[in-house]
């Protein structure tokens, strides 16, 4: 069963107020103390309660506390902002994220489009190619001459691949197997 949505308001009864108060700070008293003992890091809270405004209530102890945030003001200014987390410049950095997420994606669609426009032209004979379009027809040429230049790096590297001599030592002798290729290049 799940627990029901509590609605952040100030309780205007005061027993219910003083029950919830006493509840949550004892979650957050524990809470504190969980985080201390698995994490191994020095940790402490004062809450100040509404029924003793002058008496706080401390965890683990008052000179504990003390020693804690004494530790915390010994911490030189730029070791404290080295750890800060600053909600600006994280919002910032998702933004620039995303835009370069965003110039990915449009780069892809924009290479799908001209992928299939080149398909398009080779299957029907490079009659649907719109030439008042100069954006396409410039990007059309730039990826055939891309797409071309990976063939021919592909055809180079099998040539090579099957041009390496293979030794296969018998006794003594080594034989030099230099296999013939069909494979011509133009340029």
């Amino acid at each position: 069963m799940t627990r029901a949505k509590i609605e952040l308001a100030y309780i205007t009864d005061p027993a219910k107020r003083k029950a919830t108060f006493k509840k949550r700070k004892n979650g957050l008293m524990k809470k504190i103390r969980e985080i201390t003992v698995l994490c191994g890091i020095d940790a402490c809270a004062v809450v100040y309660s509404p029924d003793l405004p002058n008496k706080p209530e401390v965890w683990p102890s008052e000179s504990e506390a003390r020693n804690v945030i004494s530790k915390f003001n010994g911490v030189s200014e730029a070791e404290k902002r080295k750890k800060m987390f600053c909600q600006e410049s994280f919002i910032r950095q998702r933004i620039d994220k995303g835009k370069e997420q965003l110039k990915k994606l449009k780069n892809e669609n924009r290479k799908r489009e001209i992928s299939l426009l080149m398909c398009e032209y080779l299957t029907h004979g490079g009659n649907n190619l719109d030439s008042n379009n100069m954006s396409y027809l410039k990007d059309f040429s730039f990826f055939t001459d891309q797409n071309l230049d990976e063939i021919r790096n592909k055809i180079t590297m099998l040539q090579t691949q099957e041009e390496t001599p293979e030794t296969m030592a018998q006794g003594d002798q080594a034989q030099v197997h230099v296999p013939k290729t069909n494979i011509s290049r133009k340029n």
